[in-house]
């Protein structure tokens, strides 16, 4: 392998991606001696991924860390993926660098190993270096410490994504777009993140995997009272409240919606009055994992928001299928439904003469 690096490095290559993994390789002086004096072929380097495995030889690590320092400048996209805050201080040194030479860093991922970390030893705090160009941050698997309160400072940050991390409430950033991942989510936690957004908040997805969102209402109210821009929502396992269907009624720039929710009976009453709330501005609705999904029917003949694309589990009574023909012809404008369970094929006859059908993975839209 070493010679097959050796011949590639010195054909005057340049690579735009370099995704690496430490432990799978034990790189010679004869390769270090070759990258050194081919400075080409890291100079055009735009994405860099680096999964720094606890066994990993510092002194490897750290030698071709050096290398990119001088020699890639350009990288636009940092991922640094199995991050353990045992390593050799050298080590957090080197990636230190490499965070501080890069021109215009705008998306940075920070992934933690199995030890869950809470320390990074300058590695996070390193990013107010590029607090001008950074405009996305990925961070998973850690335990936010008081180096993560650099993100005040990035002013131009759009995207903060938060999968599976503890102590979120220390975090501060006005953003575009806002994603939580998490066994459960504690919506107290990232309140400071919605209101220092406010009206910049456009895009937000909030996925509680295993319980309900915690402290559900302070959410609503903060996201009614402070939020009034958002065009993308998708929440998972949150309750059908009434304060949730003001919310809805009260973001009058809503495009996409997404539920996600617990099995629950809802009155008829109430189904009708959540359709009419549907703000007119909706365009995507996705009922997949919704209890509202049984309710299709009495949704969509209750509905004037102009849907272009619906999707479902299933339509599997002729009531449902005659409700979405009679909202095709009342509002004209759906024109996609996504199903995932096979239709009847009577059924399916009838709805294809006013939509198309596709998959639900061709359709769903993420944040």
């Amino acid at each position: 392998m070493n010679l097959l690096f050796k011949l590639f490095v010195e054909s005057g290559a340049s690579l735009h991606k370099f995704d690496l993994y430490f432990s799978d390789i034990d790189i010679t002086p004869e390769i270090f001696y070759s990258l050194g004096r081919n400075e080409q072929f890291f100079s055009r380097l735009q994405d860099l991924s680096l999964d720094l495995k606890p066994d990993l030889t510092t002194e490897t690590a750290t030698a071709l860390l050096k290398i990119l320092t001088k020699n890639a400048t350009k990288i636009s996209t940092l991922k640094l993926e199995g991050f353990y805050p045992d390593y050799e201080p050298e080590l957090f040194h080197a990636l230190i660098c490499i965070i501080k030479s890069q021109e215009q860093l705008r998306q940075f991922s920070l992934i933690g190993g199995e030890e869950f970390p809470s320390e990074f030893h300058g590695v996070f705090s390193a990013l107010e270096s590029q607090k001008k160009s950074l405009q996305e941050i990925l961070i998973t698997c850690c335990a936010c410490s008081t180096e993560f309160k650099v993100l005040t400072n990035c002013k131009n940050l759009e995207i903060l994504s938060i999968e599976y991390c503890d102590n979120e409430n220390i975090l501060e950033a006005s953003i575009n777009t806002l994603k939580v991942n998490n066994w459960r989510i504690d919506a107290s936690n990232i309140i400071q993140i919605l209101q220092k957004s406010g009206k910049l908040l456009q895009r937000l997805s909030l996925v509680s995997e295993d319980e309900p969102i915690q402290e559900e209402p302070l959410l609503l109210e903060t996201l009614k009272s402070f939020c009034p821009n958002i065009t993308y929502l998708s929440i998972v396992r949150t309750g059908f409240s009434t304060q949730f269907q003001e919310l809805i009624g009260n973001l009058q720039k809503l495009q996409f919606l997404t539920l996600w929710d617990d099995d629950e009976i809802i009155a008829d009453e109430q189904v009708m009055q959540f359709a009419k709330l549907l703000p007119l501005t909706l365009q995507y609705l996705d009922l997949n994992y919704s209890c509202l999904e049984s309710y299709i029917d009495i949704l969509l003949n209750n509905c004037s928001a102009p849907l272009k694309y619906l999707l479902v589990n299933r339509l599997c009574d002729e009531k449902k299928a005659k409700a979405l023909t009679e909202f095709c012809i009342r509002i004209k404008t759906l024109n996609y439904v996504a199903v995932c369970v096979d239709l009847d094929d009577n059924i399916k006859k009838k709805v294809e003469e006013y939509v198309t059908l596709m998959p639900y993975d061709r359709v769903v839209v993420n944040c």
